[in-house]
C-alpha cells in the first residue's frame, strides 16, 4: 500500500494547492465568507473524492491540468455539504475533522452563505476553459455533477436523512438514503474522470458499478465507527446516529454481518475494474482502504 499512501499525498498537495489558488483572500467587506471557505476547505479531511476524479482520468491519461481543477471543484462541493450539513437545522453538529464546524468558527449565517459560494466556484471552475478545451466535456461534467448534488442526488439525500430521524427506515430506505446523500458524489467523481477521458459506455458503467458499490461500502464503514470509533481520531463525536434513533446498516445488520457486506462490497468494487488491467491499481487500493481506514 506505500504506493497508494504516496499517490493519495500527491493527490493531497495537489488538491490543497488547486483550492487555495481558487479561493482568493479578499481584503473588502466580503472578506469574511472567503475566510470561512478557506477555512472549512483547508480543514484537512482524506480527499478521497479528488482521489477517485484523478485516478480515474489517469485511466484515460487525461491531462493532470484537467482533472486536478475538476477534482479541486469536486472538493469544495463536499465541503459545501459538509458545512450544511453540520448546521444547527441540520445535524447541528460542533466539531469537523477536529476543528470546531464553520457556523461556530464564524457564526451561523456566514456559514450558509461559505457553503453556497463553495458550490457556486465549484461551477464557475468546471465550466471554465482551464479545466478542459472541450466546451462539450465541460458542459458534460456540469451536466453530471448538477444531477449528482441536487435534489435527485445530494440533496435528496439530506432531505431522506432528515425524515430517517422521525420515522423508522428499513434497509431498502437505508440503502437508497446513502446512494443519494453519499454515494452519488463518489460515483460522480469517477464518471467526472471518465468525461474527461471520453470513456465508451462500457468504461463508464463498470466506474459506475465500482462507485456504487464503494460508496455502500464507505457509508457501512462510517457506520461501524459512530459505534466503535475514537472521537480523537475521527475528529467529529460518535454514536450520534444511535442517539438520534436513526436506522442504519449497523442497526440493520448488526456489527458482524455489516463488517462481512462491506468486505462483499469492497470485493466486488475490485472486480469491476478487471477491464482497466493494471492501470486500474490505485483504484483497488482505495477500495480497500475505505473499509481499512480508523476515521
Amino acid at each position: 500500500m506505500t504506493e497508494f499512501t504516496d499517490a493519495l499525498a500527491d493527490v493531497v498537495a495537489a488538491t490543497e494547492t488547486a483550492l487555495l489558488k481558487l479561493i482568493p483572500v479578499n481584503e473588502g467587506p466580503e472578506s469574511q465568507v472567503f475566510q470561512a471557505m478557506r477555512y472549512s476547505v483547508m480543514a484537512g479531511g482524506k480527499r478521497l473524492r479528488p482521489f477517485l476524479v484523478i485516478a480515474s482520468a489517469d485511466l484515460f491519461n487525461v491531462s493532470r491540468s484537467s482533472s486536478e481543477r475538476v477534482a479541486a471543484a469536486v472538493e469544495m462541493i463536499h465541503t459545501y455539504s459538509l458545512i450544511h450539513d453540520d448546521l444547527p437545522a441540520m445535524d447541528d453538529d460542533n466539531l469537523r475533522r477536529g476543528e470546531p464546524t464553520c457556523h461556530l468558527k464564524f457564526d451561523e449565517a456566514t456559514a450558509i452563505l461559505a457553503g453556497d459560494a463553495l458550490l457556486t466556484l465549484a461551477f464557475e471552475v468546471i465550466a471554465h476553459s482551464d479545466t478542459h478545451d472541450s466546451a462539450k466535456i465541460r458542459a458534460d461534467l456540469v451536466l453530471e455533477i448538477s444531477h449528482a448534488v441536487g435534489a435527485q442526488g445530494m440533496v435528496g439525500g439530506q432531505i431522506l436523512d432528515l425524515f430517517a430521524e422521525k420515522n423508522i427506515l428499513g434497509m431498502p430506505e437505508i440503502t437508497r438514503l446513502q446512494r443519494m446523500k453519499t454515494g452519488a458524489l463518489i460515483n460522480c467523481s469517477c464518471q467526472s474522470g471518465a468525461i474527461l477521458g471520453k470513456a465508451s459506455e462500457t468504461q463508464r458503467h463498470l466506474l459506475n458499478a465500482y462507485a456504487y458499490d464503494i460508496g455502500l461500502a464507505f457509508q457501512i464503514t462510517d457506520d461501524l465507527l459512530d459505534i466503535d470509533g475514537h472521537p480523537k481520531e475521527l475528529g467529529k463525536a460518535i454514536n450520534k446516529d444511535t442517539k438520534a434513533g436513526k436506522a442504519t446498516f449497523v442497526s440493520q445488520l448488526g456489527v458482524e454481518r455489516a463488517r462481512s457486506q462491506a468486505v462483499i462490497l469492497t470485493d466486488q468494487a475490485i472486480k469491476h475494474l478487471d477491464i482497466f488491467g493494471e492501470k486500474a491499481g490505485l483504484l483497488r487500493d482505495l477500495a480497500r482502504f475505505v473499509i481499512e481506514r480508523d476515521n
